[in-house]
C-alpha cells in the first residue's frame, strides 16, 4: 500500500474546500495517493504541469479534485477535460459527478454515438465543466454550440495517446482557440520524451513535470507472468484459467475486432457469462457494457483496445492478454485495469514462440521481470492441427526449392556477369551499388474517435 498511498498527507491538508472534502470521505478515500499528493498543491497554484503515474493509482482525481475546488459556480465551460476514448470521458464525468456531490460544479460529457442534443441542452443549462473527445468537441465548436471564452483549465488526460499522430492535428486545433489565459494539465502512465517535447510545446515555459514512476511503470500489486502456448492452443488455456482459478472478475484482450467476437462467442457456448466491446459496437451497447462491468453483473469481458484506457473496475481481478499488444505501452495501460486503489491483481499474457522479442521490449520499457509460468498437470497442449502440418510442408518445400535453384544457377549477383547482361538489367547505365537512401515518406494518420 506504501508504493500508492501517502500515508503521511491527508486531503485536506493539501487545502482543498471543504465541500470537496465531504466527496472524498463519501467516498471512503482516506490518504492522497503518491501522485494526488505532488499533483493537487500543483495544479491548485495555478502552475502548467506534466503528471505521469503508474496506473490504477488515482490520476483523475489528481486533476478532478483541484478543478471541482477552483471552478466558480455560474461560469459557463470553464474547465475542459479531453481524452482518446469515449468510455474514459463518461468515466472521469461519472467520478466528478460522485466526488463533487457536495459542491455547485456541474459535468457534461461530450462525445461521439450518443444525442447531441441532451449534450447542447446539458451546455444551456451552464455546466462548468466539459469532458469529451476531440472530434465531437470540435463538432459542438464548429456549431457554435460551445466556446472557450471562460476557459481557465485545460485537461489532457492519457496525454501519450492525445498527442500521437491522430489526435495531434485536433489537440492543436482546439488549444489553438483558446485564446484566455489558461492553465494546462497534462497526464498518462507513460510518457516519453518525445511525448514530453510535444506537450511542453503547448505550456508555459515554466510547465512543471511531476512523477511518482521510478524503476517499473507497472504497480508491485499487479502479478505479472506469462505463458508460451502456440496459437491453435490459446482458446483451450484460457478455457483453464477461467475454470481453475475462479477470477471475480477478467478481462480478456484482444489484438483485433474479430477475434473479440470469436473468443466471446467461444466462451457463450461453454456457459461463461461473457460480453464484449469493441470499435464496431454502437455507444449505448458499449454503454450497457461498461454499466454491467461496474455493477458486477459481468464474469469476463472480451475486449479490443478500447478498454485499455477508461475501465476503472476495482473488482477486477485478472487481465489475460490473450494477443500481446505490438505496442509495450499498450500492455502497461491493459494491465492497469488490475490491481485498481491498493487491490491485488494478476495479468497473466500469452506468448507464442516467435514472440519472445516483443515479450524482452515489454520488460525492457516496464521495468518488470515477466515470470514464465508452467501448465499445471490439467492443461496439456494439443497436437499440431493439420493446416498447420501442411502449410509447413509447403514451407519446406518452398525452402528446398529455393536452395536447389541457388545450387543449380549460383546466387544472384552483379559479379560476374557483362556489360550487355548489365546494360539489359538497368537501362540507362546506372547501376546501383547499395541499398536506396529514399524513403517513401508516407504517412499514415488513425480514423479519430469522437
Amino acid at each position: 500500500m506504501s508504493e500508492i498511498f501517502d500515508t503521511s498527507n491527508t486531503f485536506e491538508d493539501l487545502g482543498l474546500r471543504n465541500s470537496v472534502l465531504k466527496g472524498i470521505e463519501k467516498m471512503g478515500f482516506q490518504h492522497p495517493t503518491d501522485i494526488q499528493a505532488l499533483l493537487i498543491p500543483a495544479v491548485l497554484s495555478g502552475r502548467d504541469v506534466i503528471g505521469q503515474a503508474k496506473t490504477g493509482t488515482g490520476k483523475t482525481a489528481a486533476f478532478g479534485l483541484p478543478l471541482l475546488h477552483m471552478c466558480e459556480q455560474g461560469v459557463p465551460m470553464q474547465a475542459l477535460i479531453l481524452t482518446p476514448t469515449r468510455e474514459l470521458a463518461a468515466q472521469i464525468c461519472s467520478e466528478l459527478d460522485q466526488l463533487g456531490e457536495f459542491t455547485p460544479i456541474r459535468s457534461v460529457s461530450i462525445i461521439g454515438g450518443m444525442s447531441m442534443r441532451k449534450q447542447q441542452q446539458a451546455i444551456e443549462e451552464g455546466v462548468e465543466i466539459i469532458v469529451g473527445t476531440p472530434g465531437r468537441v470540435m463538432d459542438l465548436y464548429g456549431r457554435k454550440q460551445i466556446n472557450f471564452k471562460n476557459m481557465k483549465h485545460v485537461v489532457l488526460d492519457e496525454v501519450d495517446r492525445m498527442l500521437d499522430i491522430g489526435f495531434r492535428d485536433d489537440i492543436r486545433k482546439i488549444l489553438s482557440n483558446v485564446r484566455c489565459e489558461h492553465q494546462t494539465v497534462f497526464v498518462s502512465a507513460t510518457i516519453d520524451p518525445e511525448i514530453e517535447r510535444l506537450s511542453r510545446s503547448f505550456m508555459k515555459n515554466d510547465a512543471e513535470k511531476l512523477s511518482t514512476v521510478s524503476g517499473s511503470l507497472t504497480v508491485d500489486m499487479v502479478d505479472q507472468k506469462y505463458y508460451t502456448v502456440e496459437g491453435w492452443d490459446k482458446r483451450r488455456l484460457l478455457m483453464h484459467i477461467l475454470k481453475h482459478e475462479d477470477p471475480e472478475t477478467t478481462v480478456v484482450f484482444c489484438k483485433t475486432k474479430a477475434t473479440v467476437q470469436k473468443i466471446a462467442d467461444y466462451l457463450r457456448g461453454r456457459k461463461f457469462d461473457v460480453r464484449e466491446i469493441h470499435g464496431d459496437l454502437r455507444q449505448k451497447k458499449r454503454n450497457s457494457v461498461m454499466n454491467s462491468m461496474r455493477e458486477g453483473k459481468v464474469q469476463v469481458l472480451v475486449a479490443s483496445d478500447l478498454a485499455a484506457r477508461g475501465l476503472d473496475v476495482e473488482h477486477i481481478t485478472h487481465v489475460l492478454n490473450y494477443d500481446l499488444p505490438e505496442d509495450p505501452e499498450i500492455y502497461v495501460h491493459r494491465i492497469g485495469r488490475t490491481a485498481r486503489a491498493g487491490r491485488r491483481g494478476f495479468a497473466w499474457s500469452f506468448v507464442t514462440p516467435e514472440q519472445g522479442q516483443l515479450l524482452t521490449n515489454i520488460e525492457i520499457l516496464t521495468g518488470a521481470h515477466i515470470e514464465k509460468l508452467e501448465f499445471d498437470e490439467g492443461f496439456k497442449p494439443g497436437p499440431v492441427p493439420k493446416d498447420v502440418l501442411e502449410e509447413r510442408e509447403r514451407e519446406e518445400a518452398r525452402q528446398k526449392r529455393r536452395e536447389q535453384d541457388t545450387v543449380r544457377t549460383g546466387p544472384r549477383s552483379l559479379d560476374g556477369l557483362s556489360d550487355d547482361q548489365l546494360s539489359a538489367m538497368f537501362p540507362g547505365g546506372k547501376i546501383p551499388t547499395g541499398a536506396s537512401k529514399k524513403k517513401s515518406g508516407g504517412r499514415l494518420r488513425s480514423k479519430r474517435r469522437r
